[in-house]
């Protein structure tokens, strides 16, 4: 899982710009899904963004969401976060997106927007509650002792979804973390269950029928989920999250990364070659520059339903929002030749949780 990597690359302010900015055979022929931008109604203002179906729940998100461990592992001061989510929801944002082990981060929330609670549906995730390396993470008591905390840090009477974070298949195997979340469902402390992670794990998550959602690394360079996991999530209405949508902005590095977080990622890209994330284009904060470009190619892979995004700036949510509703639908000769470069170049890539 590489935690300690990722932690440090969130803590590192380079890394944070960058994000802030914006294995097997595939079947080159899946065509993208359009990005409607629907028709003006009378009397109304242009909606910035289309929502999406949430697969077989009750919510209706915004493709494009918040995520809040920038806030988090960059301490974020509170004044910075209330501007940077107030004015996302005042442009049309109803997803945020968090976790109890992003050092402060649902406190940040809590803090900036519990009085418009009815404006946004809140995501948390579980199982890191004392840490990364606490081996109790999964028991069902954690499990329920952190739900219980996340409420009380999010200051709210009930989440929205709740996903195990990461857990591997052994864990999954064992039933006693899907059990807590079902109990946790049933006390009416969370509407829908779901699970963060990739390749086989995620993949027996689905298998067992037992989660309303999954949130899965979709982008550029991680496309093993599109005939992985996609397609199982897609048979069972799966509401499905995209993380890393922007493959860390890997592009922006001139050299090789040290940190091993996001290393992977500029490897890959630098075999993939693709013409978008090269010279000028890697800076072009347009719909056809870099970010653009990969950002659209994620949201118009069939089943993903919202792509994650944080950031730490106030402006950069609703600039991005823009982008994607100015760029549209991802053309499908691009969206499948990116998939055929992959199909060409990647050398049995798995999915980078």
């Amino acid at each position: 899982m590489q935690d300690s990597n990722r932690r440090s690359f969130l803590l590192s302010t380079a890394a944070l710009a960058a994000m802030a900015a914006a294995g097997r055979a595939v079947q080159p022929s899946t065509k993208p899904q359009p990005i409607n931008k629907p028709e003006p109604k009378a009397m109304q203002p242009e909606p910035v963004l289309e929502k999406r179906k949430f697969g077989k729940t009750d919510m209706n998100v915004t493709v494009l969401g918040f995520g809040g461990a920038e806030i988090g592992f960059q301490q974020t001061d509170i004044d910075t976060v209330s501007k940077l989510l107030n004015s996302a929801l005042d442009a049309g944002l109803n997803v945020i997106d968090t976790a109890e082990c992003y050092a402060g981060s649902e406190e940040s929330i809590g803090k900036a927007v519990s009085h418009r609670r009815k404006d946004f549906y809140l995501f948390t995730k579980v199982g890191h509650m004392d840490g990364y390396s606490a081996p109790d993470g999964w028991t069902r008591p954690s499990i329920t002792k952190s739900i219980d905390r996340s409420l009380e840090r999010l200051k709210t009477d009930h989440l929205d979804l709740v996903l195990l974070h990461s857990c591997g298949k052994d864990i999954l195997e064992k039933g006693e973390c899907i059990d807590a979340l079902e109990e946790a469902k049933k006390a009416g402390k969370i509407r829908y269950m779901g699970y963060s992670g990739d390749t086989v794990h995620a993949l027996y998550a689905i298998e067992t029928g037992r989660f309303d959602a999954l949130q899965t690394s979709v982008n550029i360079v991680d496309q093993e989920c599109i005939d992985l996991t996609l397609p199982k999530a897609r048979e069972r209405n799966m509401g499905v999250i995209a993380k890393r949508p922007i493959a860390n902005a890997v592009w922006r590095y001139d050299a090789k990364p040290d940190n091993g977080y996001v290393v992977e990622y500029w490897n890959r890209l630098q075999k993939l070659g693709y013409d978008f994330a090269k010279g000028d284009a890697r800076s072009d904060q347009g719909a056809q520059g870099a970010a653009g470009t990969a950002l659209r190619f994620t949201l118009a892979v069939p089943g993903v339903h919202v792509a994650i995004v944080g950031t730490t700036r106030p402006e950069r949510w609703k600039s991005n929002a823009q982008m994607l509703h100015d760029g549209g639908t991802l053309p499908e000769e691009k969206f499948k030749a990116i998939r055929e470069t992959w199909a060409k170049v990647n050398e049995g890539w798995t999915g980078q949780t």
